[in-house]
């Protein structure tokens, strides 16, 4: 079963939101039964919310995460994962310099369409938060494929071309 996670800072806007998207992508194409993803924050306070903005911003793609709660990346919690998606290159760059044995699975969200650039944080403002979620999901749906060839293959064994995770595509 392929199991992706998306990481940002507080895992309260951009990686709840990115989970619940992807979770919707694959369901749009009958692929969701055999999945599994979640999110993380590389500096999250476990237990802690989305903002009202996020939860409208979701709502507003069909999505809930009203029921999302942060959680903090530890070694435990990306072991499972095949495929390790975050929003930030400090993002990156932390997992693979603290969790080196994920560095091979881990990858910026954007490298999914073969460019390097960050998802800015939208911190709260409502329009900041929808620019946030355009440019995930135009970023999951152009690098559908690619994601799904990653985790069903276990991150590390990118088919060719597809770069090592550690930047070099």
């Amino acid at each position: 079963m392929p199991a992706v996670l998306f990481v940002c800072t507080g895992n309260i806007a951009r990686s709840p939101l990115a989970e619940a998207m992807f979770r919707q992508h694959l369901k749009a194409r009958g692929l969701d039964g055999d999945w599994v993803v979640e999110s993380a924050g590389t500096w999250a306070y476990d237990g802690q919310s989305s903002p009202d903005s996020v939860q409208q911003v979701a709502r507003e793609y069909g999505l809930d995460v009203s029921a999302h709660r942060a959680r903090r990346v530890s070694a435990a919690l990306l072991a499972p994962f095949d495929l390790i998606l975050t929003m930030e290159r400090g993002h990156k760059e932390g997992i693979q310099v603290e969790f080196p044995q994920a560095a091979r699975r881990t990858f910026l969200l954007s490298e999914m369409v073969e460019q390097r650039y960050d998802v800015p944080d939208p911190c709260d403002a409502l329009d900041d938060v929808r620019q946030a979620a355009r440019l995930i999901d135009a970023l999951l749906t152009r690098g559908h494929d690619r994601i799904v060839a990653l985790a069903q293959a276990g991150g590390g064994d990118a088919p060719q071309g597809q770069g090592n995770g550690r930047g070099d595509t």
